[in-house]
Formats: C-alpha cells, structure tokens, sequence
C-alpha cells in the first residue's frame, strides 16, 4: 500500500494566472487579455497585467519550489510570448524566458513538466476564427514545432492541451469564459478543431521529440440523485458530455452516441480520417480533478438539462464545489476499465478556501485547504492498491493567482500573494505538502 518509489510529486500554475507582463518584450495579445479588458467580464474588473509577476519573480518562485521540495514543476507557455501573430516570425525573447525557466528548474533538481496551451490563443487567431477554424489545428501543430524544436531537450514531460472540455464549454456555449462565445453550434466544431490539434501536435512530437507527451482532461464523476429513470438518464448524458466527449476519440477513435443525439441537428459530420488522426497513441493521460456531480433532471436548458442538488452534511468549496475525495478513486477506477488503464498522473487537484491574513511571523493557516488536500492524497494510494496505472500528483495551484473570470477572488495556492506588494507566504497546507513529499505520502497515514 506504499506510494511506489519513483512516484513524481509536483504542483501546477498556468501562465496567465501567473505570469504577468502578457505583453513584454514583443508578445502578443491573448483572448485572455482582451476578455480580461472587456467591461463586465471578470471580477472587480482584475487582469492579468501584474498577477504573481512571475515573469520577473520566477528566481523567487523556484526557491519556494526547493522549500516544499518539488520533484516537477508543471507550467504553461503562452503561445503568443513565442509567436505573437500566432504563426509566422517567432519572438525570440518570448521563448528565451522559457529556456531560463526550465534551465533554473533543472538547476533547482525539479522536471519541468510543459503544457503547450492554457487556454491563452493568440487574439490575432481569434480573429481568424480562432478555435472555429479548421487551420487551428495546424497553427498549432506549427507553434508546438517551434517549442519543441528549442526545449524537447530538456522539457521531458509535454501536454498538449489543458482541459479541452472547459474552452469549448466556456469560451463557446456558455460564454463565461474567453473568447466568451454563445453558440451551441459552435461547440461540437470547437471539440472536434482541438482534438484534432492535439492529435497533430502528438504526431509533430513523435516525429522530432524524445521523451513524453499526453493529454490533460478535467473529469468529474456523475451520479444520479435518485432512481428515477429521468435522473439516471440525466446523468449519461451529462456523463457523456463532459467525461467521454474528449476521452472517446482519443482512446477509441469515436465519438459517444448518446453525445451526437444530445446535440442533434447541432452535431455536424467528420471525417474518418480526422478520428483516426485524434486517436494517435499518448504516452500518459492527466486528470484534473476538483469535484463530483449530483445530477438531477430539471427538464431544462440544453446541452445539460441538469440541477445540481446541494448534498446535506457536504463541505463546500468558495467556488460551489463539494469536497468529495471518494470521486476521484471512482474517476481513476473508471479511468482504468474503461481506457485500458493508460499511465496517469493527476495534474490539478486543490481547492479554495478563505485565507486569513497573515498572521504575525508570517503564517497562514488554512485548515480546510489542509484537509482537502490530506483526504484526496489517501485515496490514490487505494488506486494503486485496485491496480490504477498512477505515477504522480500535481498540486494545483503553487501561489494564489488569478482565477479567470472570478479574478482575484479565489485562492487555491499552497503559497499566499499578497498582490499589493507581491509577498509570497507559505501556507499551513503548503507546510503539509512539503511533509507528504519528504516522506513519499508516508505522514498520510501516520497522521490521525
């Protein structure tokens, strides 16, 4: 029941939520700087201007990384710091910032686990239809070329695409989320580009690189809220559409048929070829998870005519999300039969939680971040122990940062920002992750 020897602890961050500086030394505007710009969008009307000021501040974060003894590092690239217009001339300084961060990673003794997009396309893409876009997929196959041309020597560990589901869910049906879009139509299109993008970028991979590259979806377990045949009937569908609608194709070069009758006349026709281009073989998959669904039929608004019963007795997150470890056992079990139990690596799990300020002599104390963080971490030894393919976890997030449209709001860092003065303060959880890692998850189970 021990955690295997070679078992890869690491925390994760995005570059927009982090970075800062989105239009230094030559980068291009993302969506996400316009969408943070639009009037209304965000929270308190927060950008990512300033956010962590990683961009200068990441000697500091990489010591903070040493302190709760990271063995990987996963982070994003922001496509439009290497390739402003998206494609064409590469911005040399945008890439020269990357081979910094990742040669005082390998310095610091962490690997560098890489993700080509976080949801950051270039705007001058979206303004060529973006995701919309057939060519998207070769833009980004280009852009991926580029990166790995320059790091796969060092970079061991690629992503492709973070949490497909959320753009095309986000960014184009319910609009919450850059490039804030409203179009059920065009959600199955967007799917579909990315998934196709994805398959390319594998395919650019193994065609040049030497190491890794896989996949990160967000899964979230459904589960009926009662017998009643509508609401287990609400629950494959919503199963079907978040769960199996980017994990199909790429493990089984279809798309689920209770999706393509969801989306009816919305569903348009693909290629045979485009599947079997999305089901390129991965060397691992990420899972992000950060809560379960309790579906009960309301009859109600497409593509999800769903209500989400609060459970009484549940803790709950500042975001609306149950804390409910027993799901991500049930996701990594589902994960295992239903795929093959391809190699796994849970690359976001975390919460947010009210942070107190700081305390004198500089403490934090966050006992709920703590406890959801102890409660997730001991099931996944249970996941080994059923026989899961799991090789690490990733923390989610290093440092407090901007939470996309809930802005500032929300904090999920083991490490607190203070972002009027960028002080970075280790929190109690944070404290705790270091122990869980210097011990190889032992203090888990030592602890009552």
């Amino acid at each position: 029941m021990d955690f295997p020897d070679d078992f890869l602890w690491g925390a994760a961050t995005a570059a927009y939520q982090i970075e800062g500086s989105p239009l230094a030394d030559g980068a291009g505007a993302s969506i996400w700087h316009r969408f943070c710009h639009t009037p209304g969008m965000v929270r308190d009307g927060d950008t990512g201007d300033v956010a962590c000021d990683h961009y200068h501040r990441w000697p500091e974060d990489i010591a903070l990384m040493r302190r709760l003894g990271l063995q990987s590092y996963r982070f994003s690239i922001a496509w439009g710091r290497v390739l402003p217009q998206g494609t064409g001339a590469v911005n040399e300084a945008g890439l020269d910032f990357y081979e910094r961060l990742v040669d005082g990673l390998l310095e610091a003794g962490i690997a560098p686990n890489a993700t080509l997009y976080h949801w950051d396309l270039p705007a001058a893409l979206d303004d060529c239809g973006g995701w919309l876009n057939r060519d998207s997929a070769d833009w980004f196959a280009e852009y991926a070329e580029r990166v790995f041309r320059r790091l796969d020597g060092r970079v061991k560990m690629w992503t492709t695409l973070n949490e497909p589901w959320v753009v095309m869910d986000g960014g184009y049906l319910s609009g919450a989320l850059a490039p804030g879009h409203r179009n059920l139509y065009e959600a199955p299109i967007v799917a579909h580009n990315l998934l196709r993008a994805h398959g390319k970028a594998v395919q650019a991979y193994r065609a040049s690189g030497a190491h890794r590259i896989g996949l990160v979806v967000n899964l979230e377990p459904k589960y009926p809220a009662s017998d009643a045949l509508q609401d287990r009937a609400a629950t494959r569908r919503a199963h079907a559409y978040m769960n199996r609608h980017f994990m199909d194709p790429v493990f089984r070069g279809r798309y689920d048929e209770v999706l393509v009758q969801m989306f009816g006349a919305a569903w348009p026709s693909f290629p045979a070829s485009d599947l079997e281009l999305i089901r390129t073989p991965i060397d691992f998959l990420g899972i992000n998870y950060y809560t379960r669904n309790v579906v009960r039929d309301d009859g109600g608004r497409f593509p999800l005519p769903v209500d989400r019963p609060v459970q009484p007795g549940a803790t709950y997150s500042e975001t609306g999300w149950e804390v409910f470890p027993q799901g991500l056992l049930d996701t990594l079990n589902w994960v295992r039969t239903r795929y093959g139990n391809p190699p796994v690596y849970i690359t976001e799990n975390g919460s947010a939680f009210y942070d107190p300020p700081v305390a004198q002599g500089g403490a934090v104390h966050d006992p709920l971040r703590m406890h959801y963080l102890r409660q997730h971490l001991r099931v996944l030894r249970q996941a080994i122990a059923d026989g899961c393919d799991l090789r690490g976890y990733y923390a989610w997030s290093l440092l407090d940062n901007l939470e996309w449209a809930h802005g500032y709001s929300k904090r999920f860092g083991l490490v607190h920002v203070d972002f009027q003065n960028q002080r970075r303060t280790l929190k109690d959880s944070g404290a705790h992750y270091a122990r869980v890692i210097a011990s190889n998850g032992q203090c888990l189970f030592d602890e009552v």
